[in-house]
């Protein structure tokens, strides 16, 4: 169905409710609807037209509309189209209906922006403090364009503790986490255990926020952000690089040479074969196959060592701009590139031959964590999540980006949606990786690396932009602006959505499964959390205070000024 086909189904359905539309291209489509309407239209779009949910994304836009703005993003995966629901609020008391009573999906995102925006979702089910902590004061919204990035406000006290809710009756809470040592990052999960099962959790984290989306709309510059968009994520940092400069260059229209987009293609392909070894190995660690976690680290090497002969480092590549890309590739890392390849397939295939036949991994996995295609829709699960539950959704084809409409690739499947059917959905997708290199370096074509940008980028444009990451589908919202940078921009990783399926996957399972049951996400809580800041001097490591960071900002503001 085309876009145009879908906007009439919308006004057909919304009539008077739908107060204006805007197609800026043949997959997007943006739809202004009264406030009062915005939860009917969000039902009708995500269960009589079954959309599949994306994010929620409020803004603070009081400077250029004198109000505030909420958007609801849905995909239609099977027509290539991303459609996005936008509601303008008055600057007053800002409330708007909580779409997730009737879309489950969202209610992180309104509980986000309720705590960094200040736009109260009215009747939402669970409107509990998610981002800021709890010491934080109330009516202080950090996102808001009149608060500085680095203001402490008055009355805010550090050590003020997480409320939890009440444990239910006949069960005792058990931690885990927030330091626990089958978690690599900060974040806690309280059980509610009754003997040896688990009846129940609740989930706080966002330890390691650090207003990444502030600093990019108050001190940086369009092309200062892939930079620390690369450092969201440890593994994924190439995804949010090339999601972030994606949507600038969608909101501006700014186009991106051929071998630009190829060069890309293989980095990001790169980056998830090295994740994918990397969760298969950890994966046989957690259940106790050391002997998987040694031989696939083995395997992996040698594609970190061509990472880092390709780019100068192992991770963190630093290789995209607006427009374009700073590395090329010349034959002899083509040639490189097609040897890693070869290697890497053959070993990875005598590997998983036996992997996938192992009835201890299978006894252990099967029957694990199990998120069904059911909940893969009302919580907008994504990634091998989604698709070890059979559901067929990979936004490289069905939403393509860079070279990825250019080249042949199966989506990996499985049944079950277990932790065993997340094995066989990453292990078998290491193979289409280098179908996918492998390709792009037979039809990578010459020509320029970068469009060379003449002046300023238009502001108040709107870019949607969707990654497959090794993880599953990171999505960045962009609305350009004044000043050479954004004026709002939003990340949403994978792990932000599957983290959401984490206490369905658990209750009623027994305690000993909340170990794997969880890795099976490959949880990365620096990306849901948008920045982890870590400062390694000349090898000894520091841990900056909150004082100091904001040290840190003033002074950098100063010599700005």
């Amino acid at each position: 169905m085309t876009v145009h086909e879908r906007l009439e189904q919308i006004r057909a359905h919304g009539g008077p409710a739908i107060r204006r539309a805007s197609l800026p291209g043949d997959r997007r489509l943006l739809v202004w609807v009264e406030a009062a309407s915005v939860r009917e239209v969000c039902r009708y779009l995500f269960r009589d037209l079954e959309a599949r949910y994306v994010i929620s994304v409020g803004a603070d836009d009081r400077p250029y509309s004198g109000g505030f703005v909420v958007a609801h993003i849905f995909a239609w995966d099977g027509d290539g189209l991303l459609a996005c629901v936008l509601v303008e609020l008055p600057s007053e008391r800002p409330r708007l209906d909580s779409i997730s009573p009737l879309v489950p999906a969202a209610g992180w995102a309104e509980r986000e922006f309720r705590d960094l925006v200040g736009i109260e979702p009215v009747g939402h089910p669970y409107p509990k403090r998610l981002i800021l902590p709890d010491g934080w004061p109330e009516g202080v919204h950090p996102l808001r364009k009149d608060v500085a990035h680095d203001h402490v406000p008055d009355g805010y006290d550090a050590e003020k503790e997480f409320g939890f809710d009440e444990v239910p009756e006949g069960c005792v809470a058990i931690p885990f986490g927030p330091f626990h040592p089958t978690l690599d990052e900060p974040a806690h999960f309280r059980l509610y255990v009754e003997g040896e099962r688990v009846r129940g959790c609740e989930y706080r984290g966002f330890m390691v926020h650090r207003g990444i989306e502030k600093l990019a709309e108050s001190v940086m510059g369009y092309n200062d952000i892939p930079v620390m968009a690369e450092r969201i994520c440890g593994i994924c940092g190439c995804v949010h690089s090339v999601a972030y400069v994606q949507a600038v260059e969608e909101a501006a229209g700014v186009p991106v040479p051929p071998r630009a987009e190829y060069i890309r293609t293989v980095l990001l392909e790169i980056e998830r074969l090295h994740s994918h070894l990397l969760w298969v190995g950890l994966a046989g660690h957690l259940v106790g196959f050391d002997t998987l976690f040694m031989h696939a680290f083995r395997v992996r090497e040698p594609v970190m060592e061509l990472a880092e002969r390709l780019t100068g480092n192992r991770k963190t590549y630093g290789l995209c701009v607006v427009g374009g890309v700073r590395w090329d590739l010349n034959d002899t890392a083509r040639d490189d590139c097609r040897r890693v390849m070869d290697r890497l397939e053959s070993e990875w295939r005598a590997l998983t031959g036996p992997l996938l036949r192992d009835g201890n991994v299978q006894a252990r996995t099967r029957d694990i964590g199990v998120a069904t295609a059911e909940a893969v829709k009302e919580l907008g699960l994504v990634g091998p999540v989604a698709r070890a539950a059979g559901v067929d959704l990979d936004v490289r084809r069905d939403h393509p980006y860079a070279a990825y409409g250019r080249v042949a690739f199966e989506v990996i499947t499985a049944d079950g949606g277990d932790v065993w059917a997340r094995v066989v959905v990453r292990a078998l997708e290491v193979f289409q990786s280098i179908r996918i290199v492998r390709q792009c370096l037979d039809k990578m074509e010459p020509g320029p690396l970068v469009t060379v940008l003449d002046g300023e980028l238009p502001a108040g444009r709107l870019g949607l932009s969707s990654v497959e990451a090794p993880r599953g589908e990171s999505h960045h919202f962009l609305v350009t602006g004044e000043g050479n940078r954004p004026r709002r921009w939003r990340v949403r990783a994978p792990t932000y959505q599957n983290l959401q399926g984490v206490p369905g996957m658990i209750r009623d399972r027994t305690l000993a499964d909340m170990t794997i049951a969880l890795g099976s996400i490959d949880p990365c809580f620096s990306c849901t959390d948008r920045l982890e800041t870590v400062e390694i001097g000349t090898g000894t490591m520091r841990v900056w205070t909150a004082e100091e960071v904001a040290e840190l900002g003033r002074r950098r503001e100063g010599r700005r000024s």
